[in-house]
């Protein structure tokens, strides 16, 4: 049996709201449940409300190491989280671990109450859009053996290289990007968008608008994110939020926790 992952939760300070439908919410890249700098801690407020479970995906935060992070075993770990809620949960997602939540909600549709996600990396519903071809292109190119890349100068690269500013090289962030740097690719991943299309709860997907991102980085990702979104929001029949950014849950908290109360309401 393996070890379980991690999971951070924030209660309500009212004992009244404490058994309420939970929200489960899974991490994307270089970060952790409760990282301040990508991960949910803008979010916290909303455990005014309900409990909200924030999972480590493994080989981040607290959870256990990993050979190789898939997206696949992130949702078989969703699905026994989604299992040990009586009532089944909101279920939240951002870049990988929106593919993650896909899956994890196509496999237990019973246990989800909602969906949420937020720029999710489902390239494969996309995958005759230029912007992704360009995107899968220049990685098949980019897979040619090379020296390994310290993780501090990975994620330098990776934030710097693209405009951006880069959080600091802590030990839990290179941790976490060590794990990004070997993770299983997430084209490989072909979320089934039939059942959650299908599914009776309401499901909203969020990204930033992208207009003042770094040049670089919203051609080499938002492009790619930004037609992702729209496929699986038309496939699925979701509700399309676009914030300012390009990372919505950090840069425009309020608008996105808003819209998150306004979907768990929906759901009844």
């Amino acid at each position: 049996m393996r070890e379980p992952v991690h999971v951070t939760v924030w209660s309500p300070a009212d004992p009244g709201r404490r058994d309420a439908v939970p929200a489960l919410f899974v991490h994307g890249v270089f970060t952790w449940g409760d990282d301040d700098a990508y991960g949910f801690v803008a979010q916290r407020s909303l455990a005014d409300d309900r409990p909200l479970l924030l999972m480590d995906r493994r080989g981040y935060g607290r959870s256990p190491d990993t050979a190789r992070s898939d997206v696949e075993v992130d949702a078989e770990d969703l699905v026994e989280l989604l299992d040990a809620q009586p009532a089944g949960a909101h279920l939240v997602g951002h870049s990988n671990g929106g593919l993650a939540a896909m899956l994890a909600a196509a496999l237990r549709p019973d246990a989800v109450r909602s969906l949420a996600l937020i720029q999710p990396s489902a390239l494969r519903a996309a995958a005759d859009h230029p912007a992704v071809r360009t995107l899968l292109t220049r990685v098949d190119a980019a897979t040619a053996p090379r020296p390994e890349i310290d993780p501090a100068e990975f994620l330098r690269v990776s934030t710097e290289g693209m405009g951006m500013t880069m959080p600091a090289p802590t030990p839990e962030r290179l941790r976490a990007v060590r794990t990004s740097m070997r993770e299983r690719p997430v084209w490989e991943s072909d979320p089934p968008l039939a059942p959650l299309a299908a599914a009776p709860w309401p499901s909203l997907v969020i990204t930033g608008t992208w207009d003042d991102a770094p040049e670089e980085y919203r051609m080499y990702a938002g492009e790619p994110l930004l037609a992702c979104a729209e496929a699986v929001a038309a496939r699925i029949g979701a509700r399309r939020l676009r914030v300012p950014g390009y990372y919505p849950h950090t840069q425009h908290p309020g608008a996105v926790n808003v819209a998150l109360r306004a979907l768990w309401a929906s759901a009844g």
